[in-house]
């Protein structure tokens, strides 16, 4: 009953959980924030296709004067979509998610999205949840949309099926050194099962190369990247890793150069991805490509 009444108080704050005959206009909301919405837009873009139940979460929304003007998905990430001028139409909506988010209890592994958003609902959650683990508050979001600034590294291309051998453990090594846990579940784990899905659809990319092991030649991956989000115009690049055993070698800015290449088509003309803010000379790798800043993400991780 509790659970209920909190959500109908929501709805006469404004915010409501959204069903299929809403996926229209919640996407005319995130088409209003491309870049920083991708992350919602590739979810709802797949439940258009088949119902939000096959999408892996549910969808909240806030209206304003009878029209839906944020979202916010709630999956395996919590995904705020607040792409509204009026900074106290902005706070209703953060209020109304929040007490959604409350109602429901922490189902999520992580707040991602825009900064101003995803620390705002944080600010409102963080006393009723479990404690987070790190809280990324400044992460900048950059794009391309023109062909890149540095020569493209002719040696990243796309991965093979036959590959996911390979890129697996690059895939860990990589998500352990940013998260700092590994995500290895077993053969038919998630991240296991992510990972082949994005090798299958032709959005995992990586430089092999032929190295001399104590076992004799073997192929290693020294460079890869992903395309962890594709909706709405925008391939959001994800995962970028170079072995440590050749960083220092401009790989990242040939292999991004590369990934940007291959990811910027007429369905996605423009590339982003997002930092973190310490993280200099990612950065300044980046840049050397010829992304530019255009705002700022924030990720609190649990």
């Amino acid at each position: 009953m509790g659970s209920r009444r909190a959500v109908l108080l929501d709805e006469r704050a404004g915010g409501r959980v959204l069903g299929d005959v809403d996926l229209q206009a919640a996407l005319a909301v995130c088409a209003r924030a491309p870049v920083a919405a991708v992350l919602a837009t590739t979810r709802l873009e797949q439940a258009v296709a088949g119902g939000l139940r096959t999408a892996g979460g549910s969808l909240w929304g806030f209206e304003h004067e009878g029209e839906l003007v944020a979202v916010c998905w709630a999956g395996a990430n919590l995904v705020p979509v607040v792409p509204v001028r009026d900074p106290r139409v902005a706070q209703r909506a953060l209020d109304a998610f929040a007490g959604l988010a409350r109602a429901q209890g922490r189902r999520c592994s992580s707040i991602v999205g825009a900064a101003e958003p995803v620390l705002g609902l944080w600010d409102r959650l963080s006393t009723v949840w479990p404690a987070a683990r790190e809280v990324r508050a400044v992460q900048p979001s950059m794009v391309i949309d023109h062909p890149p600034a540095v020569t493209p590294d002719p040696q990243v291309r796309r991965s093979r099926a036959d590959e996911y051998g390979l890129v697996l453990p690059a895939c860990i090594r990589m998500f352990t050194e940013e998260v700092g846990y590994s995500p290895a579940g077993g053969p038919n784990g998630p991240y296991e099962t992510r990972v082949r899905g994005l090798i299958a659809a032709g959005r995992s990319f990586v430089r092999v190369e032929r190295e001399d092991g104590r076992r004799g030649p073997r192929d290693t991956v020294v460079f890869k990247a992903e395309l962890g989000a594709v909706a709405g115009g925008v391939a959001q690049v994800q995962g970028v890793w170079v072995t440590p055993e050749r960083r220092g070698e401009r790989l990242s800015e040939t292999g991004m150069a590369a990934v940007v290449e291959l990811a910027r088509t007429a369905d996605t003309p423009v590339v982003s991805l997002y930092v973190n803010g310490y993280n200099h000379r990612a950065v300044a790798a980046y840049t050397a490509v010829g992304f530019r800043r255009v705002g700022t993400y924030a990720t609190v991780l649990f």
